[in-house]
């Protein structure tokens, strides 16, 4: 994957001035050239950027991460695993996980994953953690810096661990008291909707999950078949906000007595169109709800 330097400065944190001056200076993360000389940036220089910026925020000087091998660099990272008062780095988890997406290297994502779950629960992992991730390579709210195959690989590794993680939970207790939990048309963004499946039976609620990209006409046909007490969804992407409008009518139509929740980060949303639906801005307002 190449990445311009507008794309890796915000992937990295790394202003696009200070990255010029570490390749004039330090002759450090050095861009590759076009043919017209201008700037990209490879995956193995994303990672680079990515631990010594953890390595600069953690009191190192670039004077000296720039003279340090690969191996060393590595060394440092793995010891600052923990803070000086014993609190787990959730950069350091992000870092890993990000590598492990970049070079679609799953044991990597596995061993990470088992170590995280060690520092943090499994909800303080999802806000703490993978959103985070998400944030940095664009897949969950939509900024398009990665290579869709390194954001497909770690959503379905991500996707695979809340299933285990659902799989082992007790049957809902609160079985009168239903959640239908689904995204709408045109939309396949479905880490955040799965975690919120996850907290939902956790609580002991029954949840009826359809999944992703579910059609008006299935929503319409749910309602005549089965009663609603609690609806949620997700908008994440342009496309699905395109007829986000039509959705959010069919619902006020068809499911009547139910509580309907949105969440999406768009704020324009919130106007006369989105009648009787409450927005949500993210999943961890979703959580303190519960």
């Amino acid at each position: 994957m190449k990445y311009s330097i507008d794309q890796f400065s915000k992937i990295t944190g790394i202003s696009k001035l200070v990255l010029r001056t570490w390749e004039n200076r330090y002759d450090f993360l050095l861009a590759h050239r076009t043919k017209t000389n201008i700037r990209f940036y490879s995956d193995d220089l994303l990672i680079q950027a990515l631990n010594t910026k953890f390595l600069l925020d953690s009191g190192y000087k670039i004077s000296f991460v720039s003279t340090q091998t690969n191996n060393k660099i590595n060394d440092l990272i793995e010891s600052l695993r923990y803070s000086d008062n014993n609190e787990p780095s959730t950069q350091y988890y992000i870092n890993r996980i990000i590598k492990a997406g970049i070079s679609f290297d799953a044991n990597l994502f596995n061993r990470t994953y088992s170590d995280c779950l060690q520092d943090f629960n499994l909800i303080n992992f999802y806000t703490s953690i993978m959103l985070p991730v998400f944030s940095k390579i664009g897949l969950f709210w939509l900024t398009n810096r990665m290579n869709p195959a390194q954001e497909h690989f770690l959503s379905e590794m991500f996707k695979q661990k809340i299933y285990a993680e659902i799989n082992q939970l007790d049957l809902p207790k609160n079985k009168s008291n239903n959640w239908l939990l689904f995204l709408p048309p045109n939309e396949h963004h479905e880490i955040g909707l799965l975690f919120s499946r996850f907290l939902l039976i956790q609580h002991g609620y029954n949840v009826i999950y359809l999944g992703a990209n579910v059609p008006i006409d299935s929503l319409k046909q749910m309602s005549k078949v089965k009663k609603i007490d609690n609806l949620l969804f997700f908008a994440v992407s342009n496309f699905s906000k395109s007829s986000l409008s039509d959705v959010i009518k069919s619902l006020t139509k068809n499911f009547k007595k139910t509580n309907k929740f949105l969440v999406s980060k768009d704020s324009q949303l919130e106007s006369s169109e989105m009648l009787d639906v409450k927005l949500i801005d993210s999943v961890d307002k979703f959580i303190k709800m519960l």
